[in-house]
């Protein structure tokens, strides 16, 4: 599966509840056992008023179709083409 990176606009966000986001986070869950293909969430990070997932699945338009199941914004998706980090310096990816 690709892997992407998807922004969320969403006003506030880093002012959610802790039941808030476990909501959000239940409704996702639920919205990728719906889907019926291969799809997994990653990891999401709040960070003022976005929230940036982290989603694997085989194509950018699963990844909207997720956003548009569940009801989330998905203002920008992107393909994650390589990572890299401390490890890069001494020659690994």
């Amino acid at each position: 599966m690709k892997q992407f990176i998807i922004e969320r606009n969403v006003p506030g966000a880093s002012q959610l509840s802790e039941a808030e986001l476990r909501a959000i986070a239940c409704k996702s869950n639920a919205t990728v056992a719906a889907l019926g293909e291969p799809y997994n969430w990653v990891t999401s990070y709040v960070a003022g008023d976005t929230i940036y997932c982290v989603h694997e699945a085989e194509s950018a338009d699963v990844i909207h179709r997720h956003a548009r199941e569940g009801g989330f914004p998905a203002d920008k998706v992107t393909e994650v083409k390589t990572r890299i980090g401390p490890e890069t310096a001494r020659g690994g990816l």
